[in-house]
C-alpha cells in the first residue's frame, strides 16, 4: 500500500492550493479516503473524508466551507483549499482506513500558509 501526497506549498492567507494523493496496492474503487494533518507541536487530526463512491463528504468543523475533498478513477484523492488561513500549516496525509497499519503513512506535504 502506497500514499503519494503532493500539492503543497507556501501560500499567502486567503489563497488557495490543490492537495492531491496517488494511491496504490489496493482497490481504491472499494475503500472510503481521508486527509489528515499534523501542524507543529499537535496530534495528526482528520481533515477530510469522501466515501467510496464519491457521494458522501465530510468534514471537521474547522474547514467545512473553506475544503472539498474529491475523488476520480485513476487511484487518485484531492483536496482543494480555499479561503486558507495561517492555522492550516500543516504536514497534510491522505490515507484510506482499514488499508494499512494505524502507525503507517506517507511522507505528506508541508503546507504553509503565511504573509
Amino acid at each position: 500500500v502506497q500514499f503519494v501526497e503532493s500539492g503543497g506549498g507556501l501560500v499567502q492567507p486567503g489563497g488557495s492550493l490543490r492537495l492531491s494523493c496517488a494511491t496504490s496496492g489496493f482497490t481504491f474503487s472499494g475503500y472510503s479516503m481521508n486527509w489528515y494533518r499534523q501542524a507543529p507541536g499537535k496530534e495528526r487530526e482528520f481533515v477530510a473524508g469522501i466515501s467510496w463512491s464519491g457521494g458522501t463528504t465530510y468534514y471537521a468543523d474547522s474547514v467545512k466551507g473553506r475544503f472539498t475533498i474529491s475523488r476520480d478513477n485513476a487511484n487518485t484523492v484531492y483536496l482543494q483549499m480555499n479561503s486558507l488561513k495561517p492555522e492550516d500549516t500543516a504536514v497534510y496525509y491522505c490515507k484510506a482506513p482499514g488499508t494499512a497499519p494505524y502507525n503507517y503513512w506517507g511522507q505528506g506535504t508541508q503546507v504553509t500558509v503565511s504573509s
